[in-house]
């Protein structure tokens, strides 16, 4: 069952890098471009997006696109709405993770479980670009002419078990999450791409809540 939730929920790399990747170099000012982020990420109180995933899986001939709209709101709430190939919904309203599939209604508690402690925290983190002094990611800072590019290593034993590394790609404009990637420790990974998004707009917390 977890090894099939994670299938659902996990988004977003490819390869653990020794060096910069193709078309980026190494930040020369680490610490500017942190102090940066994070006042950014603090202006940030709600997102809406539209987004494309692509799910890799070794066991499979082709790639799995789907698409769906996307809702944040501070704290601690996300909605991802896939529409796309299929209907499905995975909502998290602060310590509740809510799962819709087919009509069906599974809701889970998060703090009962470390795993979807984990993945709740990355999840939310992740979205904000907050990863940057969380101790349980070693982080190496990249960029080119238009974006920064952070590849987070997982350093604790519980983020190891379905994760390998989270790329982050951040617009240098306005320093906001533009597509993510997460690679699995058998080499499946996730690529998420957000399109169309929209920030601080009024979203009713009625869009975090499941039936």
């Amino acid at each position: 069952m977890k090894k099939l939730l994670l299938t659902h929920i996990l988004f977003l790399p490819v390869v653990l890098l020794a060096q910069a990747p193709s078309g980026f170099k190494p930040v020369k000012d680490t610490s500017a471009f942190k102090q940066k982020m994070e006042t950014q990420s603090k202006l940030i109180h709600t997102i809406e997006s539209d987004f494309t995933q692509e799910k890799y899986l070794s066991v499979m001939s082709e790639k799995i696109i789907s698409k769906g709209h996307f809702y944040f709101k501070k704290i601690n709430m996300l909605r991802w709405e896939y529409n796309e190939p299929y209907n499905y919904l995975i909502v998290i309203n602060k310590d509740k993770m809510f799962i819709k599939d087919n009509g069906k209604v599974t809701k889970y508690d998060i703090n009962s479980n470390k795993m979807f402690k984990s993945i709740n925290e990355m999840m939310v983190n992740t979205v904000q670009g907050n990863l940057l002094n969380n101790k349980d990611y070693k982080a190496h800072f990249y960029e080119n002419e238009k974006q920064y590019l952070l590849e987070l290593i997982p350093t604790q034993k519980a983020a190891k078990e379905f994760l390998k590394s989270i790329h982050l790609y951040i617009d240098k404009t306005d320093y906001a999450v533009v597509k993510v990637k997460m690679i699995e420790p058998g080499d499946d990974y996730t690529g998420i791409e957000f399109t169309n998004r929209k920030t601080n707009q009024a979203i009713a917390d009625e869009k975090f809540i499941v039936k």
